[in-house]
């Protein structure tokens, strides 16, 4: 299956066949802006684990987990949707998040991303309510299928997203949340998403005559981790083709917010692969409750082998250079021993793309 670019005619998506491709048109002056625009990725991100804005003992981190319904523009068909975001405060009034979005299955499309986003946020009605508006870059990741045989391609590129949010603050720390997501593609479908969940704050904020708690002791803190680890490989492909997933991983810490890892992943043979590889990536992480749970998320080259990639692609016995990008947690049972898992978004140039779950023991020295 081809992935033919008709010249543009409106602002809305047209998706038709036409001898086993498909062909998109679409006019979006402001979004491919901002599509030819990835510092913005890289300056959010940064913000989320080091603010540069506002007064340090002011801020929190919350994490959320939404659920709901989304709809396409052209064709108003639905699907499920949901998402799981960090959002980290900078100040009273902005606050920044990193989320993982995921958009279900719509018809021919099978699609999810990365979020960041900039959010202005107000109390109006006190300080229990909490109402936000944001925008910021999505980097999707759409499994495209063909109206008709079973091909299908892994297309990739980027949209932007506008949020509007209301948040219910209670006194334990819950948050109850409801969220509308409206984004806009180049080369994909617009959708309007409405979410609803929960979500925690991992740190409360403090007023500025309020001292701070205590930092952990960082230089207590284990610089080395070796973790193994064993979970699933799922093909993004029309039938989501699984297999055992298996990673060894060495994670060195560069400071209290940057990590370093190189590992060996072996995806497993989960029908239209067979593959696996040395990987490397640098992390941004960030600790919480005493250093005992941290987040992260890191990104790096993965160089693979594919017994069964097709030799127009390469030949399997040609190493290929995969992207990767991961969402990680590890928690501190008791020193040296942790637990981790980590979801890895494999993005590969010839429509092979994989999510990797992935759960693990870690050993810190």
């Amino acid at each position: 299956m081809e992935i033919k670019e008709a010249e543009p005619k409106n602002s809305w998506l047209s998706l038709t066949a036409i001898d086993g491709g498909l062909i998109f048109d679409k006019s979006l002056p402001w979004v491919a802006l901002l599509m030819r625009m990835p510092a913005i990725v890289c300056f959010v991100l940064v913000l989320l684990f080091i603010p540069l804005l506002g007064n340090h003992e002011s801020m929190a981190q919350e994490i959320r987990i939404l659920g709901g319904s989304a709809q396409e523009d052209d064709s108003r068909d639905r699907s499920y949707s949901w998402a799981i975001q960090y959002l980290h405060d900078l100040n009273e009034h902005w606050a920044v998040s990193f989320s993982w979005l995921n958009e279900g299955h719509f018809e021919h499309h099978h699609r999810d991303g990365h979020t960041l986003q900039l959010w202005a946020r107000t109390k109006p009605l006190g300080e229990r309510i909490v109402l936000a508006a944001g925008i910021g870059p999505y980097r999707y990741y759409d499994t495209q299928l063909a109206r008709e045989g079973a091909s299908y391609v892994d297309s990739h590129g980027w949209g932007a997203i506008a949020s509007l949010s209301a948040t219910w603050q209670m006194d334990n720390r819950w948050l109850f949340s409801i969220q509308s997501n409206l984004i806009e593609t180049s080369r994909s479908l617009d959708t309007f998403s409405v979410l609803a969940g929960i979500g925690y704050q991992l740190e409360v904020p403090h007023s500025a005559g309020q001292p701070a708690p205590a930092s952990s002791k960082a230089d207590e803190t284990a610089h080395n981790e070796i973790t193994l680890f064993g979970g699933q490989t799922i093909v993004n492909s029309r039938d989501s083709e699984n297999s055992t997933a298996l990673m060894v991983e060495y994670r060195r810490s560069l400071g209290r917010h940057f990590d370093w890892t190189v590992g060996y992943l072996n995806e497993g043979s989960p029908g239209p692969i067979k593959r696996k590889g040395m990987l490397t990536q640098l992390w941004l992480v960030r600790p919480f409750f005493d250093d005992r749970l941290t987040l992260g998320v890191g990104a790096g080259p993965y160089v693979v082998l594919d017994k069964h990639r097709k030799p127009e692609s390469g030949g399997d016995n040609e190493p290929t250079v995969a992207g990767m990008i991961t969402m990680s947690a590890t928690y501190q049972i008791r020193p040296p021993w942790s637990i981790r898992i980590s979801w890895n978004r494999i993005v590969t140039d010839y429509d092979r793309d994989t999510d990797v779950l992935l759960a693990g023991i870690g050993f810190r020295f």
